[in-house]
């Protein structure tokens, strides 16, 4: 590995900033792992001593934001600024233990990005969380075509040319990940699970459950029908021709005729599926 650019995307985390970048440094200083690297502090308007506490720690380049623009934004501003074309990332909470980050870096050079599997017992998600966690990781499956074990680990190594791909489909919240995670996958580039420890943040989470759930769907949705549009439209226009069938033989059983509501169904089920399969098209195109 030539060089190696470690970013560090903070949000008022004077409680975990210190620990995750010492850490870091220990990590990268050693032997096993000693080369090239700067870790890369982006500072997103913190209101606490974040920024202070960052400084305090030697050969540790920092960014600053003027105001909050979210972990997204912040990932972006150090993928812009960073000098090398391996990267990694590493949330500033101190969940992600920093030797876990060594178990990446060996398959940096044979894989496009590598993933950190978070091992967290089904005990540890708040009851009201799992349906729609389990929810959007089926559907998440379901579109990209393979089982991801971790769709927003906070933890991953990638290659700098990889990502700049998709920069523009990148948003600037929490979910810059599960893009991430759902554009390497659908582009067939090579991605690497490698199970790590997980531990309880320090300081306050910014999650907000509901609006964060609704968000991750959206843009599930919207990154698969820019991927592979076919697997979004195709089902749909499956449920409203079997509707508009189911209802058509009802009526013309149970009245003898058939009205606009069946034929309705069915009309917008057969437009939905060259919508379809028109879409798919111009995305095959797009990539030649």
């Amino acid at each position: 590995m030539e060089g190696l650019s470690v970013i560090v995307p903070a949000y008022n985390e004077e409680e975990g900033i210190t620990g995750v970048l010492e850490g870091v440094k220990r990590l990268l200083d050693s032997e096993a792992h000693k080369g090239q690297y700067e870790i890369l502090v982006v500072d997103d308007g913190s209101e606490d001593d974040t920024g202070r506490l960052a400084e305090k720690v030697e050969e540790i380049r920092i960014v600053r934001h003027s105001g909050n623009r979210g972990y997204g934004a912040a990932i972006k501003t150090g993928i812009r600024n960073s000098r090398y074309n391996t990267l990694a990332i590493i949330d500033a909470d101190g969940s992600y233990p920093t030797h876990a980050l060594g178990d990446l870096l060996p398959s940096g050079d044979e894989y496009d990005m590598v993933v950190g599997v978070r091992k967290v017992s089904r005990a540890s998600v708040p009851w009201i969380r799992r349906p729609a966690k389990f929810f959007l990781t089926r559907l998440a499956n379901y579109l990209a075509g393979c089982r991801i074990p971790d769709l927003n680990s906070g933890l991953r190594v990638f290659k700098k040319e990889r990502v700049q791909e998709f920069f523009h489909l990148f948003p600037s919240g929490f979910s810059l990940t599960t893009t991430l995670t759902l554009a390497m996958l659908s582009s067939d580039y090579l991605v690497e699970w490698v199970p790590i420890d997980y531990q309880p943040r320090k300081g306050r989470s910014k999650i907000r459950p509901l609006r964060d759930t609704l968000n991750f769907l959206a843009l599930i949705i919207r990154t698969i029908l820019y991927f592979n549009p076919i697997k979004v439209f195709l089902p749909i226009s499956g449920v409203l021709l079997f509707v508009g069938i189911v209802v058509g033989v009802a009526e013309a059983i149970l009245i003898r005729n058939v009205t606009t509501v069946a034929l309705m169904f069915i009309f917008t089920g057969v437009q939905v599926g060259m919508i379809g399969l028109l879409a798919d098209l111009i995305e095959k195109r797009s990539k030649r």
